[in-house]
């Protein structure tokens, strides 16, 4: 029996439950990390930002990209996903959004195996669609598929009181 999206009102940086678990949040191809959700991550741990710029920075020697998937210890139970699949940001000038919902999809494809290994569940924001500009109705059947399907718990916050 597959997994369900469970939905809650509160903070994806502070995600409840027992056991191994996983944040997962999208990035942008840039190496940008300074609005949006990445700032409440940064509040609590260093390491996801400074393994991100790393990674960035080393692009030409690892697999650096669109739909990459990075993840990053901060507790012995709590990794952080960095998952690309932003090109680019948005600025004043821009036209369209910068989500790219098939590089979502592929780098959730690697977080699977990943949370199935650790025998982590998966938390997340409704991920690609704040700065990103991405829409909630896209990006879901991609979590369903990619994770709830393959029997990984997914929980989305709501951020809110």
């Amino acid at each position: 029996m597959a997994e369900t999206i469970t939905y809650l009102r509160g903070d994806a940086t502070a995600p409840g439950g027992k056991g191994p678990r996983i944040i997962a949040h999208v990035c942008n191809d840039l190496g940008g990390w300074g609005r949006g959700f990445v700032l409440a991550l940064s509040r609590r741990w260093p390491e996801p930002e400074a393994a991100f710029r790393r990674w960035h920075r080393e692009r030409a020697t690892n697999d650096f990209g669109l739909g990459a998937l990075q993840l990053v210890q901060v507790t012995p139970q709590l990794w952080v996903a960095n998952l690309v699949g932003q090109r680019g940001i948005r600025t004043g000038r821009s036209t369209g959004v910068p989500v790219r919902y098939e590089a979502i999809d592929a780098a959730l494809a690697k977080l699977a195996p990943e949370a199935l290994r650790l025998g982590a569940s998966v938390h997340m924001p409704r991920i690609g669609c704040g700065l990103a500009g991405g829409k909630w109705e896209r990006v879901e059947p991609l979590v369903t598929a990619r994770l709830t399907d393959q029997d990984v718990p997914v929980t989305v916050y709501d951020h809110g009181p």
